[in-house]
């Protein structure tokens, strides 16, 4: 998918630092919010956007921006390349507050911060390369270095061949591969990413992800990206920022949001990826032992905080004679093991609850059934 010429932008030719201005690359791509608020006037009044947003996004990563309609997600994003201004607080990128730039400035600014759209914004009437070309063009950077330089962006999202094809006769995800080009040109330090994968099949979604995610490793540019959907939070992000109502539900690794999530929004937004009980036997589930033979149905999470993937022999033996494996939905973010395990005890057996420290920290009773399940 990456051609093997595809060079860190220190390295690269003269006709590269043409499409810079001639200035090699300083910045590292850190973000920084200092109580960003912002404030709308509409018909209903006045309308809360954002509200004392405190945040960093260190360099070289991939940020995620998570949360329900309206929560701010694009607001916040456009406040990095300054196409929202706060109403109060700072956007600092690499250490230099953006609200500080003069016209030149954030022309400059917005040269080094790509960004990509859902419905991919790409003109119609011109080919794949006028479309990568374009903001080239406009930066009147010689004919020369635009065309090598198409030609190498082309090459790294995988659309070689289709320089002279149209939009209309491309495949969603290869319009998307030609908005991820486009948004390439200038050698940005910071990649924005608006809801990209939004109106795409799981299939294309799944390429896309790989693409950022080999963009992000090869050229170690920051990526920060909103979402709906906390499937692309897992399969991409190094962390995440939940957003509610404008305002940070909680942020942090993705491991850790994901196993532990600690707002409602965010247990919400967890609620697709979380199987709940096996229906059948949320069917039968009494909250308190019935009086004839029965057995306890018990539960143990693990959340990743460091405990180890489950020994299942182990846990057959410490949760007593009898004990059966009902359900089990286990995932591995980061290194960490997450989901949970559900078992069948005998109704007389060891209490679950006292089983925590050996077995799994998060360990509880979830009902009983009867004992002819």
């Amino acid at each position: 998918m990456l051609r093997r010429g595809f060079l860190p932008a220190a390295t690269r030719s003269d006709a590269a630092a043409a499409t810079r201005g001639g200035h090699a690359r300083t910045a590292t791509g850190a973000v920084r919010f200092e109580r960003v608020s912002k404030r709308y006037a509409s018909g209903a009044g006045i309308v809360q956007a954002l509200s004392d947003i405190d945040l960093d996004i260190p360099p070289g990563g991939i940020f995620g921006i998570i949360g329900r309609s309206g929560a701010g997600k694009s607001t916040l994003l456009r406040t990095i390349n300054r196409l929202e201004a706060p109403t109060d607080g700072r956007v600092l990128v690499d250490g230099q507050d953006i609200s500080t730039l003069d016209e030149n400035g954030l022309v400059a600014l917005r040269r080094r911060i790509g960004m990509i759209f859902q419905h991919f914004n790409l003109l119609s009437a011109k080919t794949v390369r006028e479309n990568v070309a374009l903001p080239l063009k406009v930066a009147g950077v010689p004919r020369d270095a635009i065309g090598w330089r198409v030609d190498e962006v082309l090459a790294l999202v995988g659309l070689e061949g289709k320089h002279d094809t149209y939009p209309g006769r491309l495949s969603g995800g290869q319009k998307q591969r030609a908005g991820i080009a486009r948004a390439l040109v200038h050698h940005p330090e910071i990649l924005l990413c608006d809801e990209a994968t939004s109106a795409l099949d799981p299939e294309t979604t799944q390429s896309i992800l790989q693409l950022l995610r080999d963009i992000n490793q090869r050229l170690g540019l920051t990526i920060v990206l909103i979402t709906h959907e906390m499937r692309v939070i897992r399969e991409i992000c190094d962390q995440v920022l939940v957003l509610e109502h404008g305002a940070i539900a909680e942020a942090g690794p993705v491991w850790q949001v994901f196993g532990q999530p600690r707002h409602a929004a965010t247990q919400a937004l967890l609620a697709p990826l979380t199987p709940g009980l096996p229906q059948d036997l949320a069917a039968r589930l009494l909250p308190e032992p019935p009086a004839g033979p029965h057995r306890r149905i018990a539960e143990l999470h693990y959340a990743g905080s460091g405990e180890h993937a489950p020994d299942l022999a182990s846990l057959a033996a410490g949760l007593g004679t009898g004990a059966q494996l009902l359900h089990g939905s286990l995932d591995r973010i980061q290194g960490h093991t997450q989901g949970r395990l559900l078992w069948s005890l005998a109704g007389t057996g060891t209490d679950p609850d006292s089983l925590r420290s050996p077995l799994s920290p998060y360990v509880k009773t979830l009902g009983y059934v009867a004992d002819s399940y």
